[in-house]
């Protein structure tokens, strides 16, 4: 067979993937938007969830889903960050690099209901930190550091030598020289693992149910006392999140307008995920337009 032939043919059925893969995400996105965008509303957003009666929102699990993101990305991304900068500029090529590879390797494969359980032992449990934001953000900590530990890796390794070299050249100290010239530059990569960090740990449930917990007490916004019991900000007061709510209203829910509330949900739970990714790309742009001087 001609060989221009064979790569036409090899790059319509690329292509061809490619848009069938985009059309279905496109459609799934869609159609969770369709429905549950004509639910939201001001009051939804604002209003405490009901257990028994219409009307509900979701103020409540919206807060603490924003609220476990930030503590989780807290926790995870500076042990990341030293992780990947370890493994791309100082680890030799040795069999302990390759365990600690192989390690990353194979907690990023965890199931997510494993690492909630091993948690729930532990930390509920053993430690009796109860069921808290904490807890949530400790198991959380397992699915994002592998992820963002190889990403923040590969970023750093995919910086040219060159500027490694420049840098040393000019007397720079190899700290200096990662600080300076290396991170500034693999920014926009960093980023992009920050962003796919985030999603997964805004969507995630099965591990949360053991370790937030799935109830959503009174909170105080007016409360600034990090150690009161009804302040907003406690990290030890159970919490029930936006997936957690979506999964215990198609399951328990027993409210007239249950399948409202859900699609309502799943649509906020979306929308406030392609926010925070637009959000976390103009931010990267400009952190690597600040860093590296270019326009």
């Amino acid at each position: 067979m001609n060989p221009k032939l064979v790569n036409k043919i090899a790059t319509g059925v690329i292509y061809g993937l490619v848009i069938l893969v985009v059309a279905i995400l496109a459609a799934l996105i869609g159609y969770i938007l369709v429905i549950g965008v004509p639910h939201i509303s001001w009051h939804f957003l604002t209003s405490p969830a009901q257990s028994f009666l219409a009307g509900g929102g979701i103020r409540d699990q919206l807060f603490n889903s924003i609220y476990l993101l930030v503590l989780t990305l807290i926790i995870s991304f500076p042990i990341a960050l030293g992780a990947g900068i370890y493994l791309a500029e100082y680890a030799p090529k040795n069999w302990f690099t390759e365990i600690i590879k192989t390690t990353i390797e194979v907690l990023s494969s965890l199931p997510s209901v494993v690492v909630g359980l091993f948690c729930y032992l532990l930390f509920v449990v053993q430690m009796r930190m109860g069921f808290s934001i904490l807890s949530g953000a400790i198991a959380l900590t397992f699915f994002n550091l592998p992820l963002l530990t190889r990403n923040i890796e590969t970023s750093l390794e995919s910086v040219s030598s060159l500027q490694r070299e420049a840098g040393l050249s000019l007397g720079l100290s190899q700290w200096k020289t990662i600080t300076g010239i290396i991170l500034p530059a693999a920014v926009p990569g960093i980023i992009t693992g920050i962003i796919l960090s985030a999603g997964r740990v805004f969507g995630e449930a099965a591990a949360l149910i053991y370790t937030a917990g799935q109830s959503a007490p009174f909170v105080d916004y007016s409360n600034w006392n990090i150690f009161s019991d009804t302040s907003f900000l406690n990290p030890l007061r159970p919490a029930e999140t936006l997936a957690v709510h979506i999964w215990k209203v198609n399951s328990e829910g027993i409210t007239p307008d249950a399948n409202a509330i859900s699609s309502g949900s799943s649509a906020v739970l979306i929308i406030v995920i392609l926010l925070f990714n637009i959000f976390a790309h103009w931010i990267g742009n400009r952190l690597y337009k600040k860093m590296t001087s270019s326009k």
